[in-house]
């Protein structure tokens, strides 16, 4: 075959055609998100919106919908089975190779997935034969229709070399022009060849045959006609915003003007000058959009990566408290938000930075996890330790040998403060159950005291008598204050259930009483301290002060020595409590000294 000359107004220029011919493969393929919202859906909704498709060719003609409805249903199922602790890998089936139900593996028999996924595949098994029969289908009737056409170019060379008369040879034209038309779409990779092999025939009939003018005329009108409308379209796809629609229905324009004959040779250049406008127009748009595209991704990129640094850097430290982590959890809940208020990166490297981000999220729960995991076993060790006290406690509360089981119980008390927390719902119930055998035994202990060595429920009334007084009293000068502490301080011990409630009392009415009772002077200021239009305290307030509060500190250390036992073999913490004691009551001598000089 001689090489095929196209007629100058047949043929576009390069650059134009370049343009027209670029296929939707550059543009950035959109992931499944991006087309459809189905990140939601449960695997039963997939499956249902599957078969909810159709059937048939209106079905096969959905292949986004059924690939992004694929894509979204193993997404989930990985997620599910992992969160049910499932770790076998789900396989999810290549839309380019068969898919066959993998047969699940020992530990996988019992999968609550298996009947859900395996039905999904069945379905999308019968899609994919069904889409495969129906591209054979296409490939052969394109087949059948480049058979055709290469025949009506044939009929078409025929007609141009008989040159008959035009009578004969135009209706003869017409219908080859008609059963162009109507022979549908061929190979893609034969298109080129024999559309120009067709337009070339076209324009040297119309060059060559001798015709009627006023015919020949007719046929230029109707196809200035067509072509105008075509550059009406193009213009006014021009001002659409929406750049991907307005490419793709250029490209039908440009497909169509190639199906319609010449036009006037006055004409041909005014209007195919119009057609290349709108369509330069419209390329110029489409390849702005996709430069601005690339540059959003690149910032897309670029905060994703800012986020996983972030991430990464919290994912490494190392936390040692639960507030550091409920602290760190709620940062990190922060930036997955701002993750997701980000577009997505360019298709090469949208993967690769969310799979960054995962890694770091992961990492940093796992370790949030082993954290607390390792509390529990803690609070569970410390659990069984306390209940291993109360059991003690509960088996020595009502013993008779009161010095050993006295020390027993303090030892116990001891060992029950040097281990650690346990299950918050259960220390209050554990703290109750051990208190109460102490309480017990105390109670018992003290009510068989020798009067000669400290009648505790006397010294509870002679306590409780001073409390009435000091509400019922009117003075509330220091003096007074520090003579019903001198007061307090002289009377012994209380049973040891109630030492804590008295105490208690006392230190509600003397502050009731004495605004100052149970403060100390702040340092930096020479214990004075300054609030509103209060003046200045004088050097006696503040040791009036100090004496006070050396006077509570007092009581305190004896309610203390309560806890335990008044014995002479007393265990060593109850020495050291009375050492204290002592040296306070020689601090408060030299206060006494120190207040009367500052008196005088």
């Amino acid at each position: 075959m001689s090489e095929v000359i196209i007629p100058e107004e047949q043929a576009m220029p390069s650059d134009v055609v370049e343009k027209v011919v670029e296929t939707v493969e550059e543009q950035p393929a959109q992931t499944p998100e991006q087309q459809f919202n189905l990140a939601d859906k449960t695997l039963a909704d997939l499956v249902g919106l599957f078969q909810e498709l159709g059937e048939g060719v209106e079905r096969l003609k959905k292949s986004k919908e059924v690939e992004a409805i694929k894509s979204a249903f193993y997404k989930r199922l990985s997620k599910e089975k992992a969160e049910a602790g499932l770790t076998a890998a789900v396989s999810e089936p290549d839309e380019n190779s068969p898919v066959e139900a993998a047969e699940p593996a020992a530990e996988e028999k019992m999968n609550p997935f298996e009947a859900i996924e395996a039905g999904f595949k069945s379905l999308y098994n019968e899609y994919k034969k069904e889409r495969a029969e129906l591209n054979r289908q296409q490939e052969a009737e394109r087949e059948e229709n480049l058979a055709k056409k290469l025949a009506i170019i044939e009929d078409l060379r025929q007609l141009v070399e008989k040159q008959e008369d035009v009578n004969a040879t135009f209706p003869a034209f017409r219908e080859i022009q008609n059963r162009w038309r109507e022979t549908g779409p061929v190979p893609a990779q034969q298109f080129r060849d024999v559309n120009d092999q067709y337009q070339y025939l076209v324009e040297k009939f119309y060059d060559m045959v001798k015709i009627n003018r006023d015919l020949r005329d007719l046929d230029f009108k109707k196809n200035l006609e067509a072509k105008e409308s075509f550059v009406a379209a193009a213009e006014k796809l021009a001002e659409n915003e929406n750049v991907i629609e307005a490419f793709r229905e250029l490209q039908k324009l440009h497909e169509q003007w190639k199906e319609f004959g010449p036009v006037a040779k006055e004409k041909r250049e005014e209007i195919w000058d119009r057609f290349k406008a709108a369509t330069s127009v419209i390329n110029k748009k489409y390849q702005a959009y996709f430069e601005g595209q690339k540059a959003k991704q690149a910032e897309n990129l670029e905060a994703k990566s800012a986020i996983c640094e972030k991430v990464e850097a919290i994912a490494d430290k190392e936390i040692a408290s639960s507030n550091e982590w409920n602290a760190l959890s709620k940062e990190i809940e922060e930036l997955q938000k701002q993750w997701k208020a980000i577009g997505f990166a360019s298709k090469k490297d949208n993967q690769k930075i969310y799979d960054r981000f995962r890694a770091a999220c992961d990492k940093f729960f796992e370790k949030k996890r082993v954290f607390y995991s390792e509390i529990k076993d803690n609070l569970t060790g410390n659990l069984e330790k306390k209940l291993a006290l109360i059991e003690q406690a509960e088996a020595l509360k009502t013993s008779t040998e009161w010095k050993k089981t006295t020390d027993k119980f303090i030892e116990l008390q001891k060992e029950w403060k040097e281990i650690g927390a346990v299950p918050r719902k259960k220390s209050e119930q554990l703290w109750k159950r051990f208190r109460a055998a102490c309480d017990e035994f105390f109670a018992e202990r003290d009510k068989q005291a020798k009067p000669a060595e400290n009648d505790f429920h006397a010294n509870l009334r002679a306590k409780r008598a001073l409390i009435d007084e000091i509400k019922a009293s009117e003075a509330a000068d220091a003096e007074t204050m520090k003579a019903f502490s001198a007061r307090w301080a002289e009377i012994g011990f209380v049973p040891f259930k109630e030492k804590e409630a008295v105490a208690a009392a006392y230190k509600e009415a003397m502050q009731a009483k004495f605004p100052d009772y149970g403060t100390r002077p702040q340092r930096g200021n020479g214990g004075q301290r300054h609030g509103g239009n209060r003046a200045p305290r004088s050097e006696k307030d503040i040791l009036v002060q100090k004496y006070n509060a050396l006077q509570q500190d007092i009581a305190n250390y004896e309610n203390n020595i309560g806890f335990f036992a008044m014995s002479k073999n007393s265990e060593p913490l109850i020495r050291q409590m009375q050492d204290r004691i002592d040296s306070a009551k020689a601090e408060l001598k030299e206060l006494e000294e120190k207040i009367r000089n500052a008196a005088e």
